[in-house]
């Protein structure tokens, strides 16, 4: 784990982020994101100069993860350096975007569904 990461992943494990559940290192095909949140589908990843030259190999991993329903969010070691309240701002409001929603208790009257009365 690069020190970016260490410094995401202490603000995401073990339930700490809103309640969200992360993975590290979570396998999703033939490829591991470096952080997901399995119950909303979404992968953070953190690049750094190791990236530089493989934007087209990211690319493709990108592509992969959305056709198997997972938002990528990508952000920039310096960005988790830099401003890391912004990263987890992002980061929250994608899973608040993305949680399921629990059914409604009840099924609602035909009335309630906009379908009239019955009689």
């Amino acid at each position: 784990m690069t020190p970016a990461e260490g410094i995401l992943w202490r603000q995401l494990r073990g339930r700490r982020f809103a309640g969200f559940k992360f993975r590290r290192q979570h396998p999703i095909g033939p490829f591991f994101a470096d952080m997901a949140c399995y119950e909303c589908k979404l992968v953070v990843e953190v690049d750094g100069e190791t990236h530089l030259g493989r934007e087209h190999k990211d690319e493709e991993r990108t592509k992969y993860l959305r056709m198997q329903g997972w938002l990528v969010l990508r952000f920039w070691n310096t960005e988790v350096y830099d401003e890391l309240e912004p990263v987890l701002e992002a980061i929250y409001r994608a899973c608040e975007a993305r949680k399921p929603q629990p059914p409604h208790p009840q099924p609602l009257s035909p009335e309630y569904r906009g379908e009239g009365r019955v009689d």
